[in-house]
């Protein structure tokens, strides 16, 4: 599954459809209780931001859109909607924060009593005029700061009622990257169960409510003498008191609020992931231990870095019942190792293995604590993420659903990419300022890593520049 903004994604002329979920007073009393579990620590982190700004870098969502096969029905789509909320808590629970005391606080609904309503903007000749409708309903509706902070659409398109569109869009605060992919998947089964009482077959799941109650017992303990803190600790001494930035020049940053750009590419087909494996493995390293080796040699060679430096996200769904759960559970570690010195491609993996094997500990902590230990504003400037989704429910279905991830677009002076591993194959993915450098420089970088990842592929190694072997 490719992650790409939304006007990457073919939106064409039909009937758009915009489903809305709210909470009636269905028996005149309130469907909303009072619930004292905190907000995680990046859910408060994220609404305290939205707080402080008006503009559009206000938003911050993730989304997917998909297709399922045969004519829209709207009663079976509405009551699979109604049930996928209900199944996930982190989506009929708001979190806010007191204008006059700064404290935040939370109320849940009940299950059973949000109820999602079509909205129809009638057909449309115009696919540009049905992207515009849908990015403004998803920019206008998943602020963190009111509920509900997400939207559903379906596009119906012109001819035959063999298929239609369901997009969804929420804020960043209650999801992340594996819960976009898990989207697809779930809503289609429901909505195969509503129309055609065929058992969706999903396992329960756990809620983000109660995990983010966890991680703040768990982030408790940390003190500035905590190992975790000394590796972020560390990490901000090596790089001059800020996070790892990009290699490359992307421009200056601009004054004011401007819109990054991205890039998405297949870097190798599934015969090549398979083969870029298996020379990892006879190294004794993973693919992603390989991948960060080739990120690093390319450092050196188009920048002349000594050592490859970023700042990598990591799952902390470390409870079975959390696997398909939705909400944001993601921690982030350190990785960074020295490539000078290395005689081989085997040498650097290893340097990197260790890496990630370090910085899993330190993803069981929310950075945004650690920051309040070691008093630092530091913010990740360059990530490096990697997820392997073959093994996704129906992740083998995707490129027949036509199935995306999608990302809100974004207005900070930093570079992100996305290594993610599908049944299709290795999909690369980054986002950059909109800067003539950025945008040389970093299609420079990912060409060069696409180039080191095929050469491991047909040779089990890749050859190592003179000045980073001495």
């Amino acid at each position: 599954m490719e992650f790409t903004e939304l006007s990457d994604y073919p939106i064409t002329a039909g009937t758009l459809t915009e489903w809305l979920p709210s909470a009636p007073f269905d028996d005149g009393s309130s469907p909303w209780f009072d619930d004292p579990r905190p907000a995680s620590y990046v859910h408060e982190a994220r609404l305290r931001q939205a707080t402080r700004t008006t503009g559009p870098e206000h938003g911050s969502w993730l989304g997917t859109a998909f297709e399922i096969t045969g004519k829209l029905d709207t009663a079976a789509l509405a009551h699979a909607l109604n049930e996928w909320i209900d199944r996930h808590e982190a989506l009929r629970s708001h979190a806010s924060i007191s204008p006059t005391t700064s404290a935040v606080s939370r109320h849940t609904i009940e299950t059973g009593r949000v109820r999602v309503t079509a909205r129809s903007h009638g057909y449309r000749s115009s696919g540009a005029e049905n992207h515009v409708d849908v990015a403004e309903l998803f920019d206008g509706c998943t602020s963190p700061l009111s509920w509900p902070s997400y939207a559903f659409a379906t596009l119906v398109p012109p001819g035959p009622d063999d298929r239609f569109t369901v997009f969804l869009a929420a804020d960043h605060a209650i999801i992340d990257g594996l819960s976009v992919v898990i989207v697809a998947q779930e809503i289609e089964a429901l909505y195969r169960q509503a129309r055609d009482g065929i058992d969706a077959g999903l396992f329960p799941v756990g809620s983000y409510v109660d995990f983010g109650a966890r991680e703040r017992d768990t982030a408790a303990e940390l003190d500035p003498g905590h190992p975790v803190v000394e590796l972020w600790r560390s990490t901000l001494d090596h790089c001059g008191g800020t996070l790892p930035e990009f290699p490359l020049d992307i421009g200056a940053a601009d004054p004011g609020p401007v819109p990054q750009t991205g890039v998405s590419v297949w870097a190798l087909d599934a015969d090549g992931a398979d083969a870029f494996t298996l020379a990892c493995r006879k190294l004794g390293h993973s693919f992603f231990a390989g991948t960060l080796a080739c990120l690093g040699i390319v450092g050196a060679e188009l920048a002349g870095q000594p050592r490859f430096e970023a700042v990598t996200p990591m799952h902390t769904r470390n409870d079975p019942q959390l696997a398909a759960s939705v909400g944001w559970y993601v921690g982030l570690g350190p990785i960074c190792f020295d490539v000078y010195g290395a005689q081989s491609f085997g040498e650097l993996a290893a340097r990197a293995q260790a890496q990630i094997a370090a910085a899993k500990p330190a993803a069981r902590y929310p950075y945004e604590r650690v920051s309040e230990v070691l008093t630092t504003a530091a913010k990740p400037r360059f990530v490096v993420s990697y997820m392997d989704l073959r093994f996704v429910p129906s992740a083998t279905q995707w490129p027949e659903w036509n199935a995306r991830a999608l990302r809100s677009k974004q207005y900070e002076h930093d570079v992100h990419i996305w290594v993610n591993r599908t049944p299709r194959g290795v999909n690369i993915a980054a986002r950059y300022p909109d800067t003539g450098e950025a945008e040389a420089n970093v299609h420079r970088y990912l060409g060069r890593l696409r180039n080191l990842m095929e050469e491991v592929v047909g040779t089990g190694t890749c050859t190592l520049a003179d000045h980073i072997t001495r």
